[in-house]
């Protein structure tokens, strides 16, 4: 038997959303820009489907665009958002050290292009503060972009807080929300979000689609030129199965929300305390502030690949804060940026859950984690040193 705990990578897709796509594959297929009766028919299918997603995140229809994914949004959102500064002459953007590559190279790029991005440093529990965001704000600041909840150590940012001095300095503040929708209560006009990125495969749905928020009177740039779709911001012709199954899936999340989040968050708490038990090894990210089915862990004396190796091979499927890049290993810029050292963020682990996981399964997660740990261990000429004092344990 597999355990998948990797949904923070993706999420299997549920049936009631692979049951909305299915007409349009069969039945409702026509180009929705086409003005005949089968065209305009998928057309009523994607002004529905932007209605009800509205309706969940509380925003007007208008203010929804349909991207390819999370990654699409968050390029669109920055990037529209630094057009806007320059021309008012603002060229400062406020980040954090621990963003998503997709917002991190976006940035980057912008830099390249003379903007000036102030990233700010995250507090070992992997959370910054409005006051934080407050400080860096300058004159010439023209957005804020922050993380709703992080891929990968999952803590949960102080949204409404930094949308609030945002607003207040009327300051653009987008948030990549991609990790947080369908597993948080989010409401964009109480919170003062002014863009926001969401990706489907996130919360059950298809790959390869996401959403945009964007409020009412902030304008766009576009990234992709062509056709007149998405009221002209964002050619090409919709991929009316995916959204549907996209938004279909969103309403199934957040229908039983707080229900699901508070069984997934026990088994979350319960698996925590079991592998707290294994010597030499520490929770990454508050304990409490966090998504709430994500578990991140740094065990030292040991090397991340080989944990998730043989993990997979006692059938657990989980991920790691290291990446293998051009055939040599990073650390996580996560990791890193809250202050594990290098040969700490090495040995991670990522195991993120959803309420289909059993208490059982979160046993055998334990049971598996602490096994293999051990086995590795055993086999560390590092370990092997720190044992016989050779060298000191960083990790208490």
């Amino acid at each position: 038997m597999v355990i998948y705990a990797d949904n923070a990578a993706t999420t299997a897709m549920s049936a009631k959303a692979k049951a909305a796509m299915q007409p349009y594959f069969d039945t409702i297929y026509g180009n929705p820009s086409s003005l005949h009766s089968v065209g305009q028919k998928a057309k009523e299918a994607i002004v529905d489907a932007r209605r009800r997603m509205a309706a969940i995140l509380n925003c007007e229809e208008k203010e929804i665009i349909f991207t390819s994914g999370g990654s699409e949004a968050d390029n669109q959102a920055i990037v529209s958002a630094a057009r806007i500064g320059s021309r008012a002459g603002k060229k400062h953007i406020i980040s954090t050290a621990f963003e998503h590559h997709a917002v991190l190279h976006t940035l980057e790029a912008l830099e390249k292009e003379g903007y000036d991005v102030t990233y700010l440093d995250v507090h070992e529990d992997g959370i910054i503060s409005a006051k934080q965001v407050r400080e860096a704000l300058r004159d010439d600041t023209c957005l804020v972009t922050v993380m709703y909840a992080n891929n990968e150590i999952g803590t949960v940012q102080p949204i409404s807080e930094i949308g609030e001095i945002c607003r207040e300095k009327g300051v653009i503040f987008h948030s990549d929300a991609v990790q947080a929708v369908g597993h948080l209560n989010i409401d964009v006009q109480a919170q003062h979000i002014d863009m926001l990125s969401l990706s489907a495969h996130k919360f059950h749905g298809p790959k390869g689609i996401g959403a945009l928020y964007v409020r009412k009177g902030i304008r766009l740039s576009n990234l992709i030129y062509g056709g007149a779709q998405e009221r002209g911001k964002r050619a090409g012709t919709e991929n009316i199965p995916a959204i549907m199954g996209m938004v279909t899936a969103l309403e199934e999340a957040v229908a039983t929300l707080d229900e699901d989040a508070k069984k997934t968050a026990a088994l979350r708490d319960r698996i925590i305390s079991g592998i707290e038990k294994i010597p030499h090894c520490v929770l990454n990210g508050d304990p409490v502030q966090r998504l709430p089915g994500n578990i991140s862990f740094c065990f030292e004396g040991i090397e991340g690949e080989s944990l998730l190796l043989l993990l997979d091979d006692r059938g657990v499927c989980a991920s790691s804060g290291s990446a293998c890049t051009s055939g040599s290993l990073d650390p996580s810029h996560v990791l890193l940026a809250i202050g594990r050292p290098h040969e700490i963020a090495h040995g991670s682990l990522r195991l993120s859950i959803d309420k289909s996981l059993s208490e059982e399964e979160s046993e055998k997660i334990i049971a598996a984690v602490t096994e293999v740990v051990s086995t590795l261990r055993n086999m560390s000429p590092v370990w092997r040193d720190l044992q016989n004092g050779k060298r000191s344990f960083v990790i208490e």
